[in-house]
């Protein structure tokens, strides 16, 4: 029996990237919103004071923005290195077996529900248009005009961390005093609800029960936060 797959290599289909970066831009808003507010919060809880409040937001906004970028583009130069690693050994296996090469693209596509003769017909053709581009698409759905791009990835999460990091900034310095935690609760809740259900909506899953997940998990941190902000306040630990 003829062997039609490679060791290293994946058949499983990918997300388009279009889709994935979407879906990376509202996962880093909403680890911005939760991040800086959960910061906040917690210095809002011991102290009132602008200076204290502006540079804690400042600087959780500005080091988690570094952050996210950093360790997406980490995280895609890897994959793109993977990519590119693919591509080349699917590359020199079309120069050293080109019939077992052939074969496999036919088993691929009878996989696919085609006839044999209908697919050694296809897997033919297209072998003799661009083999290369063929069996990327087909057996490791790789484009390999399009590789995902680090620089990209990083500039997209910082972005999406600081305008959701904006959020609870701007909601903890613009209100009066008493108004600064209970507008900050609301405006981030509400704003977790809304990611929550974007998120939600691109993974294709239930709205409501990944939405109360969010909204409860933003919720717990915010308390959490400004308790123990309270407790250092109230006991003149700080």
């Amino acid at each position: 029996m003829t062997q039609t797959t490679h060791d290293g290599e994946s058949h499983v289909e990918g997300i388009g990237q279009r889709l994935n970066w979407l879906r990376a831009g509202v996962l880093g808003a909403n680890d911005g919103i939760v991040s800086v507010a959960s910061l906040v919060v917690g210095v809002a809880g011991a102290s009132s004071d602008n200076a204290a409040l502006l540079t804690a937001g400042v600087a959780g906004l500005v080091g988690g923005a570094i952050s996210m970028a950093l360790g997406e583009y980490v995280s895609v130069s890897s994959q793109r290195d993977s990519e590119k690693a693919l591509i080349d050994k699917e590359a020199r296996e079309l120069r050293e077996m080109p019939d077992e090469e052939l074969e496999e693209l036919t088993q691929l596509y009878r996989d696919r529900g085609l006839s044999d003769d209908t697919a050694r017909q296809v897997a033919v053709e297209l072998t003799a248009h661009d083999a290369l581009t063929a069996h990327l698409e087909v057996e490791l759905h790789i484009d390999r005009n399009d590789l995902v791009s680090p620089w990209q990835a990083a500039v997209s999460s910082a972005v999406s961390f600081t305008l959701g990091a904006l959020l609870p900034l701007l909601a903890i310095l613009l209100p009066p005093p008493e108004w600064r935690v209970p507008v900050t609760f609301v405006a981030v809740l509400l704003a977790l609800a809304l990611t929550g259900t974007v998120s939600a909506h691109l993974g294709g899953s239930g709205k409501g029960r990944a939405t109360l997940r969010l909204v409860v998990g933003g919720a717990l941190a915010l308390i959490v936060t400004w308790g123990i902000g309270s407790l250092l306040g109230t006991t003149g630990v700080v």
